[in-house]
């Protein structure tokens, strides 16, 4: 066997390894470390989704976590006061409400470039934080709880029970995969690398004939979308939905996630939230003052490893084991004839 195909091999037995141990998981360690797998995997969805526009558009948006938790509003505000809601009712309300206020602010945002984009996804964000902040129907400063998780009820049968910590986690491992193999195939797609084109060289791309406004837009909904898919599971996990959650602060800490993992690859944001909560987990357990320390170990990776700790896999595991996102991004020159148009 080659020293390539040994690459291979190891590099796609990698993820099914990650998989089967992730399936493993409750079965093996303690309820609360359940618990804290699925906060993990849902804020890794969030990166993810906010990785799509940052790493793989080039742009850097400061009002995902407005998404989060618009999404997780959608939720509490449909609750009964006693009874649960319908999860195939809920969840489709939640998400579509978050692509269209992406909608609205991405056809907004994206006529600017820059600082000019993230001072306007940042003013946005604190318009929708406030909004809930201010708001008496959403219970205001203090935040909105949901008594009861909903259920998934098909012809009278309940087929999920999420008050059990376990079934929860399979449903967010579940959800999870599902986002990566969807980025995945977005990434690899025509759309993908037309997306990539007009990150890396905008004017080519434009001449080019790449509709630029309506590739980031659709990018920017996606994305939103993905962000309040996370911010609806969230809510089902706490129970409860406070206007911090929207803020820009939670923006800002899932962009940490996307670079401690790795921007512009799929599952490096994934890996991000996985070490950075780990990481706040066992210096909480240790030391006071454990902001300070998370901040210098923070500052210590960006500057050693710039692409992430994604950046250790080649080593360990040899080059196969490169995520190929960045590599597979078109150049211009070699694109197909692309549809024309802009907005």
């Amino acid at each position: 066997m080659t020293k390539e195909r040994a690459n291979l091999v190891r590099a796609s037995g990698l993820p099914a390894l990650c998989l089967l141990a992730a399936i493993a998981l409750p079965f093996v360690v303690p309820q609360y470390y359940v618990q804290f797998a699925s906060k993990a995997l849902i804020l890794g969805v969030l990166a993810m989704a906010l990785n799509l526009v940052v790493g793989q558009g080039g742009l850097v948006s400061l009002c995902h976590a407005a998404f989060f938790g618009l999404a997780g509003y959608v939720l509490a505000l449909m609750s009964p006061k006693y009874d649960a809601a319908s999860l195939l009712l809920t969840l489709p309300v939640a998400v579509l409400a978050a692509s269209f206020a992406a909608l609205v602010i991405g056809a907004l945002a994206l006529r600017t470039r820059g600082v000019y984009f993230i001072m306007v996804t940042l003013a946005f964000g604190e318009m929708l934080f406030y909004l809930f902040h201010d708001a008496d129907f959403a219970g205001g400063s203090d935040g909105a709880f949901i008594n009861a998780k909903p259920e998934l009820v098909i012809a009278g049968v309940r087929l999920l029970d999420l008050d059990k910590p376990s079934t929860f986690y399979f449903l967010v491992l579940g959800v999870t995969v599902a986002v990566v193999a969807l980025l995945m195939t977005v990434v690899r797609s025509p759309f993908g690398h037309a997306l990539a084109a007009a990150r890396d060289n905008e004017r080519r791309a434009r001449a080019l004939g790449f509709p630029i406004f309506r590739i980031r837009l659709i990018a920017f909904v996606l994305s939103g979308a993905l962000a309040g898919l996370a911010g609806y599971l969230a809510a089902v996990q706490f129970g409860f939905m406070a206007p911090q959650m929207l803020g820009w602060h939670q923006s800002a800490t899932v962009l940490v996630m996307v670079l401690i993992g790795g921007l512009g690859t799929v599952t490096g944001p994934l890996i991000g939230a996985l070490v950075l909560l780990g990481l706040e987990e066992v210096l909480k357990a240790f030391f006071e003052h454990w902001k300070l320390i998370e901040g210098v170990i923070v500052i210590a990776i960006v500057l050693l490893l710039p692409n992430g700790v994604r950046q250790l896999w080649p080593m360990v595991f040899g080059e196969a084991a490169r995520e190929p996102a960045r590599d597979h991004a078109i150049k211009p020159t070699s694109a197909p004839a692309p549809e024309t148009g802009h907005a």
